[in-house]
């Protein structure tokens, strides 16, 4: 395999108390720079818990991980840390944005973690704020915005690093069909300039805007990657 996420024979159990339940049972993955990815699959497919190990949120029962020619599983805990910060970007459906700042800081707060002083990350914050449409809510907080400007503050926040990865797991799951197609044109935009792009979907429609599609079932890759 070659490319800039590897995944080789990856098994991924929880354990409910004394049983054991399997989530994801051998599954290989190779993924390029600057590919479009969906990753699709029914509820309880393994999708969101790939997700989750591809950010290094979470570990592999067994299996091999390869980012950016680094195994993952040999990665000091401080320098995995930075790297999600740096080089990884997470936008969730259910947004994670914390209601008490406004949306200004809610985007300044990777910059933060990754030491930047307070005018940079502001002059920052506001840039890709306004490359996401929202450089008029500056104060506003996420309260006061619907759930479509929630998931752009969303995105802005996980770009605002520069990272070469976003991970998006079910990005227009709480949105209606117009703010969906908005984000998922927003999401076409960053993979034209660069971005590795991988989303986790249910919907057949949203995977269309992929420019490839892995489906996954039961814990296994069924039927390949579908270009």
């Amino acid at each position: 395999m070659s490319g800039i996420i590897n995944i080789e024979n990856m098994k991924k159990e929880y354990r409910m108390g004394k049983i054991t339940v399997p989530a994801l049972n051998g599954v290989d993955i190779s993924i390029n720079e600057g590919e479009f990815v969906a990753i699709m699959g029914p509820s309880g497919s393994g999708k969101s818990t790939l997700m989750h190990i591809i950010g290094c949120l979470d570990k592999p029962t067994d299996g091999n991980y390869t980012l950016n020619e680094e195994i993952v599983s040999e990665i000091r805990k401080g320098k995995l840390a930075l790297i999600r910060n740096k080089q990884i970007g997470f936008v969730f459906q259910t947004f994670n944005l914390l209601p008490h700042l406004n949306i200004l800081k809610n985007v300044e707060l990777p910059l933060m973690y990754a030491g930047f002083n307070k005018k940079k990350r502001t002059s920052t914050a506001k840039k890709v704020l306004n490359e996401v449409g929202l450089g008029d809510r500056l104060k506003h907080k996420p309260s006061e915005l619907s759930g479509g400007q929630r998931q752009r503050v969303a995105i802005a926040r996980a770009i605002v690093n520069n990272p070469t990865i976003i991970l998006a797991d079910e990005p227009t799951g709480n949105l209606d069909t117009a703010s969906g197609g908005d984000i998922l044109s927003i999401f076409s935009d960053l993979n034209d300039k660069g971005h590795t792009i991988i989303m986790v979907t249910h919907d057949p429609a949203v995977a269309k805007r992929a420019t490839r599609v892995i489906n996954i079932v039961d814990g296994l890759i069924q039927d390949g990657d579908i270009n």
